[in-house]
């Protein structure tokens, strides 16, 4: 079956662990002014628009995802978006006319609430009243440009416009992919060129599947979480449109070489790209891109499937998104990418009364309107939760006490802790392992996915401090941002923040720096919502050319994102309609009917990710838990 793929085993060492980490998290390091940046170098910005009656739209969202509502499943379009929640003629014309006299080209979307802007950035500069510099980063020597002062909006822009997203590079976003340490071995599943699970019944039903941990297919998360059932009555997605938001291009015959080395039939010409604020180049996150689309796709073999890529910053992020919120073709949504929600906030006044500074975080807001208007428009949307367990800045900025080194505060990741996404985690499946010789242990139920379990069997077996594994795992948490949603109020399990949490740099000279507090006791929006599978020791295989072809030993949370997108496609071409936004309806489901054999959910009971351990009930280790698909499938066509 797998005699296409040459297998390609991918042992990491630890100073490359992370995928894409060569981000070392620039907000919170000290950089050096470089001065004005080149005046005539050209950047894309993107306005994003206040909407119009915000409050109406939210409650539109709830009654379009409420089964007995006269709204339920009543999508808009996108033209209906712009004329009920857009900015208005007259206040796109001021904004035009603004940036035409400044000399700037812009491009209105469709949904009336975001204008693609390009310009100088001497132009940019002199129109959003600030001057534009190139800082480098003290540690890595990383250039990246930045306003000088805040962003001051012109009295044409100040009561239209809500963020200018792009003048800055300076935050870039990681990938969640991660690969299995240099240490970790399987004797009894060592990966060696040969076909892999030769029939059906040693895979556990799905043909595609290998039961091979740490080599598994798609179609080995169909055995995991009941999808079988859905492929048995001709539901693969037929119909349906995935779209996949990513920071990388990459080339699509990777996807297709996936598909065809575990024998899967896919429709054909399925893959349309759309390059977004010069979008197009293959870079370190090329890999990321190929398991996005070869997950989500071969979950849902005759689906079609829309790749929109930009560049790696924030505005471009924003930009892609909106884009592909706008033109509204994809039924559903995924990302993979994402970076501490802390980062968007500006450093607190440490001698204040107040809490945190959220006046910086205009990233989150502008992701939060285009989220909005995909919720209305029945888009379902995913991303994963992170791979740094409960501690989001680890991965970005390492952890520790001594010189040079930052603290670890209780943080989540953005874009999964907006309210208005579904928040992907990670889980391990239940598996034998064995590290460096030492006895073989097992996990015998899915467990919350984190490495302490890897951290614990080198303390036990080989003695402390070995290796520091703190804190892989899957991301969860509390918001300290956005306030606990409504599907989350009357769940059993959700938290509030902790006390005494602060991200403290340890300067080498002026000692202990206070950077960001942490307001403790917050009701924040609980992260994630659903888990699944992402341990690398249990991961997955992935084609990708920029890694050398097949390689084994991956995982992440940013396979779970696209794996819930594909499901969604599934659930699409089922009901016969788009799903809408998951979270109202899956956590009703849960309080409803709670867990069982008929329920749509499995609950996590073990494992955790360094601070949130596994629970009969939702938990931010895990969300509600694991999908059983066919039910979840049922409950919705039921309703």
């Amino acid at each position: 079956m797998l005699a296409k793929l040459h297998q390609k085993a991918l042992a990491a060492s630890f100073a490359v662990l992370f995928a894409g980490a060569a981000w070392a998290g620039q907000t919170a390091r000290p950089a050096i002014d470089m001065g004005l940046a080149t005046a005539s170098q050209n950047a894309n910005v993107t306005l994003i628009l206040k909407l119009r009656n915000q409050g109406q739209l939210e409650d539109l969202i709830r009654q379009t995802v409420t089964p007995g509502s006269a709204n339920y499943h009543r999508f808009l379009t996108t033209r209906q978006f712009a004329e009920r929640f857009g900015a208005t003629d007259a206040q796109i014309a001021n904004v035009k006319a603004y940036l035409d006299k400044q000399g700037l080209r812009s491009e209105v979307l469709d949904n009336r609430m975001a204008i693609r802007v390009q310009g100088t950035l001497a132009q940019l500069g002199q129109a959003f009243g600030t001057a534009i510099h190139t800082y480098k980063s003290t540690d890595d020597g990383h250039l990246f440009r930045r306003p000088a002062q805040p962003v001051s909006l012109p009295a044409e822009l100040a009561g239209t416009v809500t963020v200018v997203s792009g003048l800055s590079t300076e935050r870039q976003y990681i990938s969640h992919r991660i690969r299995t340490p240099k240490l970790a071995s399987h004797p009894a599943t060592a990966l060696a060129p040969r076909a892999l699970a030769p029939n059906a019944k040693a895979a556990g039903g799905n043909p595609t599947a290998t039961g091979v941990p740490g080599s598994y297919t798609v179609g080995d998360v169909a055995n995991f979480y009941d999808i079988n059932p859905l492929y048995a009555k001709g539901v693969t997605g037929k119909g349906a449109t995935i779209g996949i938001v990513t920071l990388s291009n990459f080339d699509p015959a990777d996807a297709q070489a996936y598909w065809d080395g575990i024998g899967l039939v896919t429709k054909p010409h399925r893959i349309k790209q759309v390059h977004v604020n010069g979008g197009g180049a293959i870079n370190g996150g090329s890999g990321e891109t190929a398991l996005d689309v070869e997950q989500s796709g071969g979950l849902a073999p005759k689906a079609d499937i829309i790749v929109y890529d930009a560049p790696n910053t924030s505005g471009d992020f924003v930009a892609a998104f909106a884009q592909a919120v706008s033109d509204n073709c994809a039924d559903s949504i995924s990302t993979s990418w994402g970076l501490p929600e802390i980062f968007n906030f500006a450093a607190l006044n440490v001698n204040g009364a107040s809490d945190t500074d959220t006046t910086d975080a205009g990233d989150l807001r502008a992701f939060h309107q285009v989220f909005l208007e995909a919720a209305v428009q029945g888009q379902s949307v995913f991303a994963a939760s992170g791979d740094s367990g409960a501690y989001d800045t680890v991965r970005g900025l390492g952890h520790g006490d001594g010189p040079g080194q930052f603290s670890a505060p209780l943080t989540v990741d953005s874009p999964a802790s907006d309210p208005f996404i579904t928040a992907a985690g990670g889980t391990t499946t239940p598996y034998s392992y064995s590290f460096s010789g030492g006895p073989v242990e097992s996990i015998k139920r899915e467990s919350v996915w984190g490495w302490d379990y890897i951290q614990n069997y080198f303390d036990t077996n080989f003695g402390p401090s070995r290796i520091d594994l703190f804190s892989v795992g899957g991301g969860g948490g509390v918001s300290v941002y956005w306030q606990t949603p409504f599907y989350q109020q009357f769940t059993y399990g959700v938290r509030r923040s902790e006390k005494k949490q602060a991200l403290v740099f340890n300067d080498p000279k002026a000692g202990p720096t206070t950077l960001l507090k942490l307001p403790g006791h917050f009701r924040g929006r609980n992260v994630p919502d659903l888990a699944l599978n992402a341990d690398p020791e249990t991961g997955y295989l992935v084609v990708s050319t920029t890694d050398g072809g097949v390689v084994s030993g991956n995982g992440g949370t940013s396979f779970v994102a696209p794996q819930l997108n594909g499901i969604s496609a599934l659930l699409t071409q089922s009901a016969g309609h788009r799903v809408g936004f998951w979270n109202p309806q899956v956590y009703f489901l849960q309080n409803v009917f709670g867990y069982g054999k008929y329920s749509a959910f499995d609950s996590v009971r073990d494992g955790d990710n360094w601070f949130y351990y596994g629970k009969p009930h939702y938990t931010p280790g895990a969300g509600i838990g694991t999908l059983d698909v066919a039910n979840l499938d049922a409950f919705l066509r039921t309703f």
